[in-house]
């Protein structure tokens, strides 16, 4: 399976909300984000709609053409609005309300039932939710892998914030082992191996070329902010250009 970028575009509705007066549009933003070479887009309408708002769903399922995927908590109004969108894929995230992001992966063996028995029926079952694939947001721990893969989970998105705010090289190196380790589990078991949080344009060549089996890879603030010196579409170019030149290094 070939690496394909999807761009968060969830600080683009940051900006739009610091002053409320409706621009920047995300749904532009991920137009462009497209027809710039991404595969797709990410959101993640977060429970104190800090970012992206529920006016913005709609608007996302018009524009984007590509990969859409809804980043939500495990919660009966996110479930409800799963349905109602139907985006190609929902990534479960843990949520904290004081957090500034996401801070690490879903804990699945504190959630594990609860997933079970209820969450992932909840998605598969209702309204036509079975055509929306799973992915689980997990550290890359063995435990957290074979969860996913007891559950039925799709796929999962490896938390790489860990390895993206490495203090040296050396645990740096630690943490793209513990990746490649946990996504080569993942891909035997048939999961798709999804990747983010923390990643640009310094970081992403060495783990591109340290982890196996990677799909889609989900970068936001980083390449967002780098598009306010260099333009949306300039950035999105830059980090395709990353992504192929690994492609060709592998091929």
């Amino acid at each position: 399976m070939p690496i394909q970028l999807l761009v968060n575009i969830d600080h683009i509705a940051t900006l739009r909300n610091a002053r409320g007066e409706g621009y920047p549009v995300p749904a532009q933003a991920a137009q462009i984000c497209e027809k710039s070479g991404a595969a797709g887009i990410v959101f993640h309408l977060r429970g104190d709609r800090r970012h992206i708002m529920d006016q913005d769903l709609p608007e996302l399922k018009e524009a984007v053409h590509g990969i859409l995927d809804f980043e939500m908590a495990a919660t009966e109004e996110m479930i409800e609005l799963l349905h109602k969108v139907q985006p190609d894929i929902c990534t479960l995230v843990p949520e904290g309300r004081e957090e500034l992001t996401t801070e690490g992966g879903l804990h699945l063996s504190a959630v594990f039932k609860d997933f079970k028995t209820r969450i992932f029926p909840a998605i598969r079952n209702g309204a036509g939710g079975s055509k929306v694939e799973i992915s689980l947001f997990v550290d890359p721990n063995p435990d957290d892998i074979e969860r996913a893969i007891e559950l039925g989970s799709d796929a999962i998105e490896l938390h790489t914030g860990t390895y993206a705010n490495a203090s040296t090289p050396s645990v740096a190196q630690e943490e793209l082992t513990r990746l490649a380790a946990a996504a080569k589990i993942a891909h035997s078991a048939g999961l798709k191996v999804n990747a983010g949080h923390g990643l640009n344009q310094k970081n992403l060549p060495p783990f591109l070329r340290a982890v196996p089996h990677l799909a889609d890879i989900s970068i936001g603030h980083a390449l967002i902010s780098e598009s306010v010196f260099h333009g949306l579409a300039n950035t999105v170019h830059a980090y395709m250009s990353i992504i192929e030149q690994v492609k060709k290094e592998q091929s």
